[in-house]
């Protein structure tokens, strides 16, 4: 950590060793805003509130949110009355998200047992003509 002025900085090298980013990864996040260091000279230092949203966008991305979301998200805080509408947003796009993936996983376990139904047919065939298996 870096002390100037009284405040605590964050230098790029910090952020990519904690959270295992590069350094690419965090100036996209700055061109997009959703970064926004202090320049000193070419240096980049971060304070620890955008240390606090990379650690967001980075839960985010996780469960799935796309940058744009999480912009969103991060903007409804702005708002007057922004952490309840923040809350409720993201409240919703949890559900949207569970759904999106619940989904997902009946059309992959459906695609798993047509799979299994293939072969199974396919190695009794197998069996029919004398193969091997």
């Amino acid at each position: 950590m870096i002390t100037r002025d009284g405040q605590d900085y964050y230098s790029i090298s910090e952020l990519t060793r904690e959270f295992d980013v590069s350094t690419r990864t965090l100036r996209f996040y700055e061109s997009e805003g959703l970064l926004r260091p202090v320049r000193e000279g070419r240096q980049r230092l971060f304070r620890p509130g955008d240390r606090t949203r990379l650690k967001l966008i980075l839960r985010g991305k996780r469960l799935g949110f796309s940058l744009s979301e999480i912009q969103d998200l991060f903007n409804l805080f702005k708002a007057p009355e922004g952490e309840r509408r923040q809350i409720e947003a993201l409240l919703q796009a949890i559900e949207e998200r569970k759904a999106s993936l619940a989904q997902k996983r009946r059309d992959l376990e459906d695609t798993l047992n047509d799979l299994d139904d293939a072969e199974a047919t396919i190695r009794a065939r197998l069996r029919e003509i004398g193969g091997a298996t």
